[in-house]
């Protein structure tokens, strides 16, 4: 049984957010939740939301236990800039210039699975 959860339009680049999936995948939920409360990088706080979302989701419509999932798939894709469809924004420079800003966002998508015994 696979339980999912997602959250788009996250204001963070993907890079940042893959630096703490990267430390969590395959954990079992509560171990996961524990090092991401720890974890002094800003991206940890949506990741943690995302799984306790997902967590909540096997425990109310399906009826599995925390203890009993582990994170079988988690994944940061990149998401739209600032409005859709442009990611960029301007920065007015010295002598007329015009340099651009990109304005990143994510989309982080987790899923659990019950434990095989």
């Amino acid at each position: 049984m696979e339980v999912r959860a997602q959250a788009k339009h996250i204001p963070m680049s993907a890079r940042k957010v893959r630096r703490v999936i990267d430390q969590v995948r395959g954990m079992d939920v509560v171990q996961a939740l524990e090092v991401l409360r720890l974890l002094p990088l800003a991206a940890a706080r949506p990741v943690e939301k995302v799984i306790r979302s997902a967590v909540a989701n096997a425990e109310e419509n399906i009826g599995l236990s925390r203890e009993n999932l582990y994170i079988a798939h988690i994944v940061a894709d990149e998401g739209p800039g600032v409005a859709p469809g442009r990611g960029w924004r301007p920065r007015f420079a010295a002598r007329g210039r015009y340099h651009p800003i990109r304005r990143r966002s994510s989309h982080i998508t987790v899923v659990l699975e019950e434990i095989e015994e």
